[in-house]
Order: structure tokens, then C-alpha cells, then sequence
């Protein structure tokens, strides 16, 4: 089984000032970045690297998993 990614991603994301701002539908929360002044959605279930780093693109943060 695939372990999933969300934890780093989560860490990451706070460490940056990143907040969480309310659960989306299904397995995804709405966090926004103060980097780039944007709202996103974060998959609760991101198993590849892709994805993550995708979402940290996302969010204005260069750092990739």
C-alpha cells in the first residue's frame, strides 16, 4: 500500500504560514497561502510526488517533496 503524502505536504505548508481554512468536499480542505495570496484545495489522499509538489506550486513554495 501507497502511503499517503498529506502529513509532509501539511508541515510544510504551516511551516511556510500557510493556514488551513475549513474542510472542502470530500477528502479535501481549502488552505490558503500568504505567499501567494491564494486559496487551494489539499487532498487529504496525494500518494505522488507530482501531485505534491504541484500543490506547493500552488501555494508560492519553491521546496519540493
Amino acid at each position: 500500500m501507497v502511503s499517503t503524502l498529506y502529513p509532509q505536504i501539511r508541515d510544510i505548508l504551516r511551516a511556510h504560514g500557510c493556514e488551513f481554512i475549513r474542510q472542502g468536499k470530500g477528502s479535501h480542505e481549502i488552505w490558503r497561502s500568504p505567499i501567494s495570496n491564494k486559496y487551494f484545495s489539499v487532498p487529504v489522499t496525494v500518494k505522488v510526488k507530482p501531485t505534491a509538489n504541484a500543490i506547493l506550486r500552488q501555494a508560492g513554495i519553491e521546496r519540493r517533496i
